[in-house]
C-alpha cells in the first residue's frame, strides 16, 4: 500500500486509536533497533521493571549490540536476539555480558503479544544478563511464573515495529547447529556453506532515542513514519534540517523526503511523482503518532 493511499485510512484510525495513549506510560524510555527491514520501536516499562531496562539500556548505550543478529526465531512463539554478533571475518562472537540480574518477573506485565523479555539459563530465575525476545503470540501462560520464576517483560514494541517483528519471524530458518539450531535467514543456506552477515538480520546499531516531551511535533511524527513506512523513510532516524520554509528528513536510500510546513505534512517521494504530496494536518498526525507510542 502506498504512503499517499495510507492517509485517509490512518487518519480515521488515528483519531479511535488515540484513547490506547493513555494506556502507554507518559515517562516511557523508547530504544530503536535498526534491521534492513526497518526500525524495531521498543517501549521501555522504566518504573515498572526498573533493573531489568537499566540493564538494556546499559547494553543500548555501551555499543554492545551494534551488528548483533536475531538468533532464534520459533514460530507462534519467540523472536530472540542480544547474544551474538559478527565482529570481525564474518565469523560469529558472542555480545559482552555483564552480571546476570535480579529477575523482575510481575504478573502485572505478562508475556503478551509484541513484548520484549529477557532469556535466561533454565533453573535459574536470576541469569538473565544480554539476550531477550520478543512475543509472537501471548505467552503469559507458557512463561509465567511456574516457568523458571516467570520471564521478566521490561518493554513492548510499538505497533508499526511489530510489522518488522513480524516480517522477521516469517523468514526462513534453517539449523545451523548449536544455539543456532533456529536461525532465521535473509537468503537460503545450508550446510557447508559458509554462514556471513549477509545471511543473518543483523541489528546494525541499537540506540535510545529523545525523550518524546523534548521533541517537536514534527520530530515525533517522523519517527513513526519512519517505523510504519521503511520502504520509503530509510535509513531511519534521519536528521532533521531545514530549507525554504519546511522542516524536514531527508532519507538517502530511498532518495525520499517527508516534512513540515505552516501546519501541514508533506512527502516527496521522486519515484512515485514529481510533485511534493500534502498528507494533511500536521494536528491529526501527531494524533496518530502519539497513539502509536511516539
Amino acid at each position: 500500500m502506498s504512503l499517499f493511499k495510507s492517509v485517509s485510512r490512518l487518519v480515521a484510525a488515528g483519531f479511535v486509536a488515540a484513547a490506547a495513549a493513555l494506556l502507554t506510560p507518559a515517562q516511557a524510555s523508547m530504544v530503536r533497533l535498526h534491521t534492513a527491514y526497518g526500525p524495531i520501536d521498543v517501549e521501555l516499562y522504566d518504573q515498572a521493571a526498573p533493573i531489568t531496562v537499566a540493564n538494556f539500556l546499559g547494553y543500548v548505550r555501551s555499543g554492545a549490540y551494534f551488528d548483533s543478529f536475531l538468533h532464534r526465531s520459533v514460530a507462534n512463539f519467540v523472536l530472540q536476539g542480544g547474544g551474538y554478533n559478527f565482529p570481525v571475518g564474518n565469523s560469529a562472537g558472542y555480545v559482552p555480558s555483564n552480571p546476570p540480574i535480579v529477575n523482575e518477573y510481575s504478573a502485572q506485565r505478562p508475556n503478551v503479544r509484541g513484548t520484549i523479555a529477557m532469556a535466561k539459563l533454565g533453573g535459574n530465575p536470576n541469569s538473565a544478563t544480554n539476550q531477550w525476545f520478543f512475543n509472537l503470540i501471548d505467552n503469559t501462560t507458557t512463561l509465567g511464573p511456574t516457568n523458571n520464576g516467570g520471564f521478566t517483560a521490561f518493554g513492548k514494541a510499538t505497533v508499526p515495529s511489530m510489522a518488522v517483528v513480524d516480517a522477521i519471524a516469517r523468514l526462513q530458518v534453517v539449523n545451523a547447529g548449536g544455539v543456532f539450531s533456529a536461525l532465521p535467514v535473509r537468503k537460503p543456506w545450508a550446510n557447508p556453506q559458509p554462514m556471513t552477515r549477509e545471511h543473518v538480520v543483523l541489528i546494525t546499531w541499537a540506540a535510545e532515542m529523545p525523550d518524546k516531551a523534548s521533541l517537536a511535533s514534527s520530530d515525533r511524527i517522523f519517527n513513526y513514519l519512519e517505523a510504519a513506512y521503511p520502504q520509503y523513510a530509510a535509513p531511519a532516524s534521519a536528521p532533521s534540517a531545514s530549507a525554504e520554509g519546511y522542516y524536514y528528513r531527508y532519507y538517502a536510500a530511498t532518495n525520499a523526503y517527508v516534512g513540515t510546513k505552516d501546519g501541514q505534512l508533506y512527502y516527496l517521494v521522486p519515484a512515485l511523482g514529481s510533485q511534493i504530496q500534502s498528507l494533511g494536518a500536521v494536528a491529526d498526525w501527531l494524533a496518530i503518532a502519539q497513539a502509536a507510542g511516539y
